[in-house]
């Protein structure tokens, strides 16, 4: 088919997908950005609750600021690979694996922060 239509050859160059893969994250992003900060503002309430031992101004600065935040970029990332990406290349999936890992790691982190109101996530130290 890339015979009959000389442009579709383009689509075989890496720049011309990793171009396409960043306008399509950020095509993602700001359509869904919106409706999902509002919605997380919704469910958290109050949002995350602040360390007393950080600094002072955060009490003020970060006061209701809903967490979760990092789903606004986990999911245009992840569209865009599966979109745009070789899915036939072994790394695609082991990069998209590990992301989505560290990904569900933080929402783990912070579900526990908002459901406790304690700023105590996950701990960090492994008990040696």
């Amino acid at each position: 088919m890339a015979d009959q239509y000389a442009f579709l050859r383009l689509f075989k160059y890496l720049t011309f997908r990793s171009g396409g893969a960043v306008l399509t994250a950020l095509f993602v992003a700001f359509v869904m950005g919106p409706p999902l900060i509002r919605w997380l503002k919704i469910k958290q309430g109050k949002g995350q609750p602040i360390r007393s031992d950080g600094p002072k101004r955060h009490i003020v600065e970060k006061q209701g600021t809903p967490t979760m935040g990092g789903l606004l970029i986990l999911i245009p990332v992840v569209v865009a690979t599966l979109l745009w990406a070789d899915l036939s290349n072994a790394y695609v999936w082991i990069v998209l694996f590990v992301t989505v890992s560290y990904g569900l790691l933080g929402f783990a982190d912070d579900y526990l922060k908002v459901t406790r109101r304690s700023s105590d996530g996950i701990s960090g130290g492994c008990g040696w």
